[in-house]
């Protein structure tokens, strides 16, 4: 035999030898890097199912059951199945991360894998093994799958494949898949005898034998033998669609499947429409195609004997028999279930509503689905009488093997059978702290082999299905639309809201403000609105309007609001034109900026006129992919954390080659609405080296500006920073800047425009950045190829992008450009 072990193929002798080591094997794996759910995700969706298919022949299936089989893990294995399987089990796409649930107490829960998970799979399930083994995956755990001998090899195959397209290993270090009978004990123990968890599929009698053999307290997660039925009212036990919907479950997988229905039950005690309704449905039966495998020899033999003894029974009153070539209904008047030999045989009996719960309640551990067919009250009404008695699921007839992502199984959500939910309960030392994996990793995931796609064609990622669209402000080009599902949505203001945790806002004391600029389907808004919600924050949602300061600073004082979140132009203009009433206020601890450059000469200003004693970046975001870096207490100026929760950051030269300072570039691994993969988000930055004071160790990033802070004109390469840069540092200048260029019959124009009642003498300005700034001295003076000039004009003067009022840096007028 064939056996797959952490990604190398192995015989039975060193299979043998393997299975002493894993206890130790499961040290290693439980003590390294925790699995990120996010990279099985990304194998599953390059997973290529359809070269697996000489497997399932060889396996001995017919090609519909081959075809059925591939489609159901096609559906299973998509990226939105496993993510909605994610959702609705552990809560989130990376549920072991160690965060709040709480954001005004330091208290933190995870879902853990248990370590080891033994699977111990049927052979009449070909996608079973696959599908219980990514379940283990996905919860974290390294994973032993035992396969029956008569497995073709197509399980470890498809596992082998997905490991492959695993650039970080961590799957194929949690995959070992053996291949062997039950009738080697000693391997069975062996390998149940190490196992924190055993996932065992088949019927009590293998169950009863894993318990045997693992060891006490080792969590035994049995998807044992169901009973499925279906259930008419006389409303549609004669309508045809309904019968011929029944005779699909019938007949799909020769009820092998534990969803097939085995009996139909009918809402009445009248033996003879038992029979009358037996009776039209062997009609519906005979209609059927042939059968898509044939019983075994034992099988037929349970068949025989279950037919003939129903036969005999028909003296009695009791049965009635009709049967065809590969069909088979029993009628059978007594009220108790029966199971069926499979392989198109169905009971019909009778059940009135009234003896539901006497009748089924002693098969409760046995109940899995209900096939109902009723009208809207009585559906209603008979869902909860079955559910009270113990079934799992209750669908329609034609719908009884179907499912959706996301759906529990036999009552309970595997994955969280196969994890624990911890919690750890600390002090104020971690109030900023919004997960614990920031203080303890600092991983990165690994981004697609795929290039760099450029900021300007951002719009061709636009091919997906979403919810909720924003618009981008346009300060570095034409704005976009940037479209996000609600789950994307619901992801990055959790994102966002611990960003804000991390910068120092405390949504235990704080009240806070809101003055981003909203309408015209800008985000800043909104986002920090949601961000806010999710915090429980104390929250006044002002937005900002620039012809609305007097009410604003008035609203702050009434409300005692001593917080705001706003955009750095803004709120310096808040303060020069209704400073007198904010400093006789006092009470304006903190801001959090976003959105443009705040001056060092500004910052300061404000604490030593104002008392403001917290001004620091309330996220790094962009519209098109949302919040990507956060400030913490210890960082400055531009520096930024990297949320690898959601991204991954690389910083590229114009060869695309990773350089210490250059373009960035993003790659959202959980964006839905609209593909990010190496995202050019159009900004300049270089890596912080060392660790950072505040002991998280995810990566630190400067930013540097925007690529459009970089222009050329009159053959010299200027970049916006750098006027801004000379101004501050010549003259304690912490007022706006705009560069402006034009182009006249003597060639192009350089115009810097600067706030006036803050500026120097427009003649000052233009001469130390003559001095300062070779490249334009070089562009007017010698070369004389550049008109340049300084001018000082009110504020509101200065050109914004309609959307989000921000000041937009660099306003290239020229046609050429």
């Amino acid at each position: 035999m064939r056996h797959l072990w952490q990604g190398a193929w192995i015989d039975d002798e060193a299979a043998s030898v393997r299975l002493d080591t894993l206890d130790d094997l499961t040290q290693q794996v439980i003590t390294g890097p925790r699995l990120n759910p996010l990279v099985v995700l990304a194998a599953a969706e390059k997973l290529d199912l359809e070269q697996h298919r000489p497997s399932l022949v060889a396996w001995g299936l017919a090609e519909t059951e081959v075809d059925e089989t591939l489609e159901v893990l096609r559906h299973a294995l998509s990226r939105a199945s496993l993510e909605r399987k994610l959702q609705r089990e552990l809560g989130g796409l990376d549920p072991a991360r160690m965060v709040r649930p709480d954001f005004r107490t330091p208290v933190y829960e995870a879902w853990v894998p248990l370590g080891l998970l033994a699977h111990v799979t049927a052979g009449n399930a070909p996608a079973a093994g696959v599908l219980s083994a990514v379940e283990g995956l996905l919860s974290g755990n390294l994973n032993v799958i035992k396969v029956a001998s008569d497995d073709s090899g197509f399980t470890a195959e498809v596992l082998a494949s997905l490991a492959a397209l695993d650039q970080t290993g961590q799957i194929a270090a949690r995959l070992v898949v053996l291949r062997f009978s039950s009738s080697r004990t000693d391997w069975t123990a062996r390998m149940l005898g190490a196992a924190d968890a055993v996932a065992v599929w088949g019927g009590e009698e293998a169950i009863e034998g894993v318990r045997e053999l693992v060891r006490p307290g080792t969590r035994v997660v049995d998807w044992g033998p169901k009973l499925s039925f279906a259930y008419l009212t006389a409303d549609l036990w004669s309508d045809v669609d309904t019968l011929h919907a029944l005779a699909a479950d019938v007949c799909q997988l020769e009820q092998q499947a534990c969803s097939s229905p085995q009996v139909i039950y009918l809402d009445t005690e009248d033996s003879s429409q038992v029979f009358a309704f037996a009776e039209r449905f062997a009609s519906v039966l005979e209609l059927t195609g042939p059968p898509t495998r044939d019983p075994s020899q034992a099988e037929w033999a349970e068949i025989t004997n279950t037919v003939v003894v129903t036969q005999l029974e028909e003296h009695l009153g009791f049965t009635k028999v009709h049967a065809g070539g590969h069909w088979r209904v029993l009628a059978d008047v007594r009220f108790a279930p029966r199971t069926s030999p499979l392989y198109r045989t169905v009971w019909v009996k009778p059940l009135p509503r009234k003896q539901i719960t006497s009748v089924l309640r002693p098969m409760r551990q046995y109940l899995q689905t209900v096939g109902l067919a009723a009208d809207r009250p009585d559906t209603a009404s008979l869902a909860r009488a079955f559910v009270s008695v113990g079934v799992q699921r209750i669908t329609t007839p034609g719908s009884m093997l179907g499912g959706y992502s996301g759906e529990p199984h036999d009552g309970v959500y595997a994955l969280q059978r196969y994890s624990n939910r911890v919690s750890v309960q600390l002090d104020d030392r971690f109030a900023l702290d919004a997960s614990l994996d920031e203080l303890a990793e600092s991983r990165q995931l690994p981004v697609p082999r795929v290039p760099v796609t450029a900021k300007a064609d951002f719009e061709t990622l636009q091919d997906r299905q979403a919810d909720v669209y924003f618009r981008s402000g346009g300060s570095s080009g034409a704005p976009k639309l940037s479209a996000y599902t609600w789950a994307d949505w619901d992801e990055q203001m959790w994102v966002g809201a611990e960003a804000l945790l991390a910068t120092g806002l405390d949504p235990r004391t704080d009240r806070i403000m809101n003055l981003f600029f909203n309408g015209h389907m800008y985000a800043s808004f909104v986002s920090f609105f949601s961000a806010l919600e999710r915090m429980n924050a104390v929250q006044f949602p002002m937005g900002g309007e620039w012809g609305q300061l007097d009410a604003i600073a008035r609203a702050i004082v009434d409300n005692r609001v001593d917080t705001l979140l706003t955009a750095p132009s803004f709120v310096q203009r808040l303060f020069a034109e209704h400073g007198d009433l904010l400093k006789e206020y006092g009470g304006i601890r903190k801001i959090f900026y976003a959105g443009e450059h705040f001056g060092a000469q500004a910052i300061a200003r404000l604490r030593d006129e104002f008392g403001v004693s917290v001004i620091r970046s309330a996220a790094y975001a962009t519209v098109d992919a949302g919040p990507i870096g956060y400030q913490c207490s210890a960082s400055t100026g531009k520096v930024h954390h990297v949320l690898t929760g959601l991204h991954t950051l690389e910083i590229l030269d114009d060869d695309d080659r990773p350089a210490s300072s250059g373009r960035l570039v993003v790659t959202t691994h959980t964006r839905r609405g609209q593909r990010l993969e190496r995202y050019e988000i159009g900004d300049l930055g270089r890596w912080v080296p060392g660790d950072c004071p505040c002991e998280r160790q995810t990566p630190r990033f400067e930013l540097l500006g925007r690529t459009g802070d970089v222009f050329r004109t009159a053959a010299q390469t200027l970049n916006y920073r750098r006027f801004l840069t000379i101004l501050e540092d010549e003259f304690g200048y912490s007022g706006a800047l705009q560069v402006e260029l034009t182009e006249n019959a003597a060639g192009d124009e350089l115009v810097v425009r600067l706030e006036r009642d803050r500026a120097p003498e427009p003649s000052a300005s233009r001469g130390v950045l003559l001095s300062c700034y070779a490249e334009v001295e070089e562009a007017v003076e010698k070369d004389r190829l550049l008109s340049f000039r300084v001018e000082n004009v009110p504020l509101a003067d200065f050109q914004r992008t309609r959307s989000s009022g921000k000041l937009i840096a660099v306003v290239d007028q020229r046609r050429s450009a």
